[in-house]
């Protein structure tokens, strides 16, 4: 592996038995993008280009940390979300595109809201991606790791806007005197039957707390939400959660019970069960 034409047949060769094809090729665009900057096209307009002894070293060891299933977000280090650049690593669960979805469809119907609550921030994704786009909107998020809040300021400062960030454990928490137009949230959803169909790179480097709840109680996130949001939000206020695709029923009438209106699944682009809409009147 000397030069850039190398690179795909080095790592299609290394990661055959490990990867589909198209999935290999990613990988091989992602690492030159982070290494040169490179496009699609780039890597054909330079194939003859020697790599440098650094490059050979690090494109050797994201090889073998692929091998072990580590996500490519954390090897290099970040992922883009929203078209905002978001740092990865183990403190937080990598942004998904079904919640640059939900990012979308807040933006949607929210464009002159005040105030914003993320709840269970991880990386910050959400309350960045709907800062940078509302940015006279308030916006506040609460995580209970201080890992996670440490690297959601990283990616804060990084994206230049001014965000509210607090330890906060959403099950034991208390109804505050903050109010909100939005409150949103992508809590832990994950349940054992779920836990088994999970992929390695997940199971062994996303944080277990982002991901997992009991079987026995799989909408606990979701029922102390509501109940906050029900004390928290101004009138006529949203509330959006992402959701585990096989309670979608079952979190509607969840939020019916509590007194919700206007509730809705709303479907990912693969056809999913994935978000849900309510709103709270007075």
């Amino acid at each position: 592996m000397d030069k850039i034409k190398d690179v795909e047949r080095f790592f299609s060769e290394e990661l055959d038995s490990f990867y589909i094809k198209e999935e290999i090729k990613s990988f091989v665009l992602l690492l030159l993008s982070h290494l040169r900057g490179y496009e699609r096209k780039d890597i054909i307009i330079n194939e003859d280009d020697l790599l440098s002894k650094e490059e050979i070293f690090y494109l050797k060891d994201a090889l073998l940390r692929l091998k072990e299933s580590e996500p490519i977000q954390y090897i290099i280090g970040y992922t883009e979300f929203y078209e905002f650049k978001i740092f990865t690593d183990k403190r937080a669960l990598i942004p998904r595109p079904e919640t640059e979805e939900m990012v979308s469809l807040i933006l949607s119907e929210n464009q002159d809201v005040g105030s914003i609550l993320d709840i269970g921030t991880g990386s910050g994704c959400i309350p960045i991606s709907l800062k940078k786009n509302l940015p006279n909107a308030k916006v506040v998020a609460w995580d209970i790791s201080e890992d996670a809040l440490a690297l959601a300021n990283k990616n804060a400062d990084y994206n230049k806007v001014d965000i509210k960030f607090e330890k906060v454990d959403v099950l034991s928490a208390e109804t505050s005197n903050e109010k909100y137009d939005v409150i949103v949230s992508n809590p832990p959803y994950v349940t054992p039957i779920d836990k088994e169909l999970m992929q390695k790179n997940v199971l062994e480097y996303e944080p277990h707390l982002a991901l997992f709840v009991e079987m026995d109680n799989p909408l606990i996130f979701y029922k102390k939400i509501a109940v906050l949001g029900s004390k928290m939000l101004n009138d006529k206020g949203n509330l959006y959660f992402e959701i585990n695709e096989n309670y979608g029923n079952e979190t509607l009438q969840l939020l019916r019970e509590i007194g919700y209106t206007s509730l809705k699944v709303i479907k990912d682009l693969s056809g999913r069960d994935r978000m849900v809409r309510a709103t709270w009147m007075y």
